[in-house]
């Protein structure tokens, strides 16, 4: 039986590893989804990545950002906090992904 997925990225520095996740999931007849909560995702999708972001949206899955620059950048959707949270109450599972570390100062 096919689920609803989804990735949440506190850190975008796994955002690349987990996107691959969620193809795969994809892959495997699941709705997967991912959601960047913070952060620039760096550097901006190349090739690879931009078809593996076409493939999830072919699945019937997405890639959403809290960060406006990421959905210019990225063409990734646009969500906010309170429309991720809605989202995230009708998936069947919620993946938390990578570590949250504090950004780096100069």
């Amino acid at each position: 039986m096919s689920k609803k997925v989804c990735f949440l990225f506190a850190n975008s520095a796994y955002m690349y590893d987990g996107m691959r996740s969620a193809l795969g999931l994809s892959v495997a007849n699941h709705f997967s989804n991912g959601a960047v909560l913070n952060g620039l995702v760096l550097p901006p999708f190349d090739d690879y990545n931009k078809e593996n972001l076409e493939w999830i949206r072919d699945m019937e899955g997405d890639m959403f950002s809290v960060v406006p620059e990421n959905c210019e950048v990225n063409a990734m959707t646009p969500v906010t906090i309170e429309e991720l949270g809605a989202k995230l109450r009708e998936m069947d599972v919620v993946v938390p992904y990578g570590i949250m570390r504090p950004e780096k100062k100069s």
